[in-house]
């Protein structure tokens, strides 16, 4: 696989994003959103894994190269990020990556900080195809009445953040409003798919959630 880092420029300032592509060569394309880490070895080897099945991954800095070490430090950069200037990147890196490397289709997915950006996304810009949110938080319901895209929204039973409460109102949202969205849970924690992160990882639970994603990405790009 070939990866590299390219720039690019936001409203709120230039940013870059890491990009894996396979050797054959890739016309779908995954967004892969950081998690409220930011764009670290974790989510660089997310996007190994989808150029591995043959997409294009793209994993743009939310955060303009600032990565925490500690939870306190990825909750002060994640509260200080805007919601429109994380929207502005990603909608800026589909622009400047399809005509970098003539991409036809993309998806976008993320986990934890990273979900909620994607179901927004998914919500609120044009261009995308599917969607594939991992335990994020939900918008409010003027917002999740856009959608359009097909979206998975994954979320864990045991998480305490994105509990059943608020995933029960997505799923009133998704009834009232007959969106293209398809609820999936695991008996697991939040974080369930971070492999670095032991205390909280289920390898079974995150084994099935990405064939299902990699089959909806592949159906849907």
């Amino acid at each position: 696989m070939h990866t590299e880092n390219i720039s690019f420029s936001t409203a709120g300032g230039d940013t870059t994003a890491f990009v894996t592509r396979p050797d054959q060569g890739a016309t779908r394309a995954v967004i892969v959103i950081q998690e409220y880490w930011g764009l670290n070895d974790h989510i660089r080897s997310i996007a190994g894994r989808y150029a591995d099945e043959g997409f294009c991954a793209i994993s743009p800095d939310l955060y303009r190269g600032a990565v925490a070490k500690t939870s306190d430090e990825a909750a002060k950069l994640m509260n200080a990020l805007k919601t429109d200037d994380g929207l502005d990147i990603i909608n800026n890196v589909i622009q400047t990556s399809s005509e970098r490397y003539s991409l036809t289709h993309f998806g976008i997915t993320g986990f934890c900080m990273g979900g909620s950006y994607a179901l927004r996304a998914a919500c609120e810009l044009e261009g995308l195809s599917a969607a594939a949110a991992f335990y994020g938080d939900i918008p409010e319901e003027s917002v999740l009445a856009k959608l359009k895209t097909p979206t998975i929204f994954i979320s864990a039973t045991q998480d305490k953040w994105i509990n059943a409460e608020k995933v029960g109102t997505l799923e009133t949202a998704v009834e009232r409003y007959e969106l293209p969205l398809t609820s999936v849970k695991y008996e697991a924690d939040h974080a369930f798919f971070n492999d670095t992160r032991p205390e909280v990882y289920d390898p079974v639970a995150a084994a099935d959630a990405w064939a299902l994603v990699i089959g909806f990405m592949s159906d849907n790009l």
